[in-house]
């Protein structure tokens, strides 16, 4: 039995190599290394496991994922992967190295996912897969004899390149029984037709979070949600790892965080276990293929934290497949604030337009999970008709469950809508917005806004604003509540609610 590493085999590539990059099924650059084969152990992996590794050294341009092909012989338990990489020190200002891992199974690698057993990004430096478990982020089930592949994805290249080393082991044995996955029903009792609060933004340890699902659902419940989703990096690991948490107060929804080289997005109330691919860039043709994907799982596509100034973060692909935006990712910063005005420059497109949500993409603490929410007006706690609220715009987003807002337009003989609403009226007729909230904190401002700026404020200590216009004036009026500005910040006051927009339409 063979139980050492074999240091032979040697995946170093230079610059030259990155002209001769192929494609996988048109997805981003990608290059295959030679095989890593265990058929010359004297014997087979026996309990305590037969390993090899590779070490190798990847230039700046190199391609975005690398493929480790591994030859899995029959009667293997268990494929375990580690791995380590170098982190040189780099200029100021400059990337380092980042290498990120997962795996595909003998099925193969191709877009459609059949194969697809993992991921773990940059959180993990090792991972293990078998029919009974599999560490979080990977998905349980047989090791089955064939090519598998374990994938890299150098995210940064220092200047210095990097140079990394890949341990597979193999464990002999009888595979076992996979569980049945047991996913979280698409209902919960809720209020009837209601405003219900809602954080679709959300990571665990099943991707780089550190809470576990039971500690993120505490923390949902105590911050007064109706609903979360579980969003975890580039895999569905998480969708069955509820069970026992839900409950007539709690709906939990399925989705994922797809996280691209030019924007993350993330795959709103899918059917469990879709598959959503992450390998491509902007200049690829498979983004619209995936957001299609996402729609026929039942789910809604939206671009999260599109102008986070992070490597890989910022929103490429334009928002044509898009049915909502993440506006607001966490405590509110001068990201969000440039997410808000490029929002509101897409409301002028009526008939097309994105409603704004907001997420608190909590991690770890003390990130506080509900900060923000997404607060929606639904017929049921159920997938289908939050999704439906969200996609309508019927929504607005608050820091806590301690606020609530209210936007309504009034015309003549009554007349009027509410947010994501659209009042009909004459062109010069005239019509009474108005706006409450509660619970707004200490020193807040009441802001209408329009498609010409901002049109009335008021403190909040005041009472409810009320403004009068015409259609002929306004297009649309969405409200927002402020925090007192900062001294010397040059930035307004952070956000502590804002609505989706109210439409004004001459008939």
């Amino acid at each position: 039995m063979d139980t050492g590493i074999d240091a032979g085999i040697d995946a170093r590539i230079d610059r030259r190599d990155v002209l001769r990059f192929s494609a996988v099924a048109g997805a981003a650059t990608a290059l295959t290394l030679p095989a890593m084969s265990f058929a010359h152990a004297e014997e087979g992996p026996g309990p305590e496991g037969s390993s090899r590794t590779v070490r190798g050294h990847l230039p700046t341009g190199a391609p975005d994922f690398v493929y480790l092909p591994v030859e899995v012989p029959s009667g293997i338990r268990e494929i375990a992967v580690s791995y380590r990489y170098d982190k040189p020190q780099v200029p100021s200002g400059t990337p380092g190295n980042a290498l990120d891992i997962g795996v595909f199974d003998e099925r193969g690698t191709g877009l459609g996912g059949r194969g697809f057993r993992g991921w773990s990004g940059g959180f993990r430096d090792s991972f293990a897969i078998s029919a009974e478990k599999a560490t979080p982020g990977y998905l349980a089930g047989p090791v089955r004899a064939g090519t598998w592949h374990v994938v890299l994805g150098p995210y940064t290249v220092a200047p210095q390149g990097m140079d990394y080393e890949v341990t597979v082991t193999l464990r002999e044995g009888d595979s076992g029984e996979t569980p049945r996955p047991v996913y979280p029903p698409e209902r919960a009792k809720g209020r009837g037709r209601a405003w219900y609060r809602g954080d679709c933004h959300l990571h665990t340890v099943h991707s780089d979070g550190a809470r576990t699902p039971g500690e993120v659902a505490a923390a949902a419940r105590k911050a007064g949600l109706d609903f979360v989703t579980t969003t975890e990096h580039n895999t569905t690991s998480g969708h069955a790892a509820w069970e026992g948490l839900w409950g007539d107060d709690l709906l939990i929804l399925c989705g994922e965080e797809i996280t691209t080289r030019n924007g993350h997005w993330l795959a709103l109330g899918t059917d469990p276990g879709t598959f959503l691919d992450w390998r491509y860039r902007a200049r690829d043709d498979a983004y619209p293929r995936f957001a299609r994907a996402v729609h026929r799982a039942g789910g809604l596509v939206v671009p999260a934290h599109p102008n986070c100034p992070f490597v890989g973060c910022q929103w490429k692909f334009g928002y044509e497949h898009a049915d909502a935006v993440e506006v607001w990712n966490g405590p509110w910063t001068a990201d969000d604030e440039l997410a808000l005005a490029a929002w509101d420059n897409l409301l002028v497109a009526q008939d097309d337009w994105l409603p704004a949500m907001g997420n608190s993409d909590a991690h770890r603490e003390p990130q506080v999970v509900g900060l923000p929410q997404t607060v929606v007006h639904a017929d049921g706690l159920n997938r289908r008709d939050l999704l439906r609220g969200i996609r309508a715009g019927r929504s607005y987003l608050a820091e806590s469950s301690a606020l609530s807002l209210g936007l309504t337009a009034t015309g003549p003989r009554g007349a009027h809508a509410t947010i994501g609403g659209t009042l009909r009226t004459d062109d010069e007729a005239e019509v009474t917005v108005t706006l409450t909230v509660k619970g707004a904190p200490e020193g807040a401002t009441l802001h209408l806004v329009t498609d010409e700026g901002t049109m009335r404020t008021a403190p909040a200590a005041s009472g409810p604003l009320a403004w009068k216009t015409t259609a002929s004036l306004a297009t649309y009026v969405r409200a927002e509540v402020r925090r007192p500005a900062k001294e010397g910040s040059g930035l307004p006051g952070a956000m502590a609610a804002m609505s989706n927009p109210v439409w004004l339409e001459s008939r």
